[in-house]
């Protein structure tokens, strides 16, 4: 399993950037990760690993558990070549076309949450998601 984060912009905070990296950090000791940012929304398919399964991170999309999400990206994972791609829009969103290609819209949340902060949160979930599958107990579900 390979999990990719494609974002829009730097996260330039350095306090945040450090808790993204913590949980990067954390993740990488499970799976292969990476994250990739791009310069604008219309950059983000330029992203994307080939042959990922691509998942838009939206305010309306499917609103999962943590325990749910860990379970969906087990599945994500076992198709194509093992690779998921999460993609975080800039301020202005994903664009259309590239939303509608992807294999599965998610949101974290029905609050619109700045760019960089949806990267933190999605991060903390994904580390969350592989100590659920590996019933470790950081999650205490």
């Amino acid at each position: 399993m390979k999990l990719v984060v494609v974002a829009v912009g730097k996260i330039r905070d350095a306090p945040m950037r450090a808790v993204a990296d913590d949980y990067f950090s954390r993740l990488s000791r499970y799976v292969a990760f990476e994250e990739r940012e791009v310069k604008s929304g219309a950059d983000l398919e330029s992203g994307l690993p080939s042959g990922a399964v691509v998942i838009a991170l939206e305010v309306h999309g499917e609103a999962l558990t943590s325990e749910q999400l860990s379970k969906r990206v087990e599945q994500w994972s076992r198709r194509n070549k093992g690779v998921v791609a999460f993609l975080i829009g800039g301020a202005d969103g994903i664009p259309a076309e590239i939303s509608k290609r992807a294999d599965a819209r998610l949101s974290l949340s029905s609050l619109t949450l700045p760019h960089r902060l949806a990267r933190v949160v999605l991060a903390e979930q994904l580390y969350r998601s592989m100590t659920l599958l590996r019933g470790e107990p950081y999650a205490r579900e």
